[in-house]
């Protein structure tokens, strides 16, 4: 069976942006952040649950593969076809070792570092506008989704969105403009509860006051907010990859 029929078994649609949640104009960059978002999400150490976890973790590999070639992909989006010939598509490559010389593990001191270049720049900016007009201006959402924020900064990102309003770079909702006080001291109660138990988790796991935002993200996760974890990481380690060209150890999976 071929890559756009497993994908279609696999994924329900045989169409490889759709796969990625992209479309066809995505760049280099977009491809290879959305492979990492999906392959994340079936990787057969963090999807045990899943029986189709590996074959699809494989075949997410085989599409990247298709989709990071600029003549593979030229060909694909000429003719929807995929050279099942090609060196790239070899059934004995291990996936999982290809996946890691992609996105090597990130350290704490990385996320330390990203959050200090983050918090205050362009990036943040506009990735705070995006989550305001997504979440169609509920702050609960908001918070829950940005990157390396608390409630310390909820004034810092209440402040972004008012001046993009003021700009008119974005639709004022009733939502943010008309919150209520009483949501808005519900939200500065579950931050304060949020916060303690991740000092005591800190206290628990013996981590230095350099390793809070470590057991805030523990503790996030703990709190069935695995998806924004998840997603947090997926960021930084695609930010933090390295862009290597070479070959991926072969060996049967």
């Amino acid at each position: 069976m071929g890559l756009l029929e497993r994908c279609q078994e696999l994924f329900k649609t045989s169409n490889l942006y759709e796969v990625l949640g992209i479309g066809k104009e995505a760049t280099e960059a977009d491809v290879r952040r959305s492979y990492y978002k999906v392959s994340l999400k079936v990787h057969p150490d963090r999807a045990p649950e899943d029986p189709q976890a590996t074959e699809k973790f494989q075949v997410l590999g085989k599409l990247y593969a298709v989709l990071s070639d600029k003549e593979q992909r030229a060909v694909y989006d000429e003719q929807g076809i995929v050279d099942e010939e090609c060196d790239a598509l070899s059934q004995d490559r291990c996936w999982e070792d290809y996946w890691r010389l992609l996105f090597p593990k990130i350290t704490v001191q990385d996320i330390i570092e990203f959050e200090s270049k983050y918090k205050g720049s362009d990036e943040e900016r506009q990735d705070v506008i995006q989550l305001y007009v997504q979440h169609q201006g509920d702050m609960d959402a908001i918070t829950e989704s940005a990157l390396c924020s608390s409630q310390e900064d909820e004034p810092r990102l209440c402040n972004i969105i008012q001046d993009a309003i003021q700009k008119g770079e974005v639709t004022a909702f009733p939502a943010f403009t008309r919150e209520t006080e009483k949501k808005k001291r519900a939200r500065r109660k579950r931050a304060d509860r949020e916060r303690q138990e991740a000092e005591e988790l800190q206290k628990e796991m013996g981590l230095g006051d350099e390793d809070e935002s470590l057991a805030m993200m523990l503790k996030q996760r703990q709190k069935s907010r695995e998806q924004n974890f998840n997603s947090f990481l997926s960021d930084l380690e695609a930010k933090y990859s390295k862009k290597s060209g070479g070959k991926a150890k072969r060996g049967k999976k």
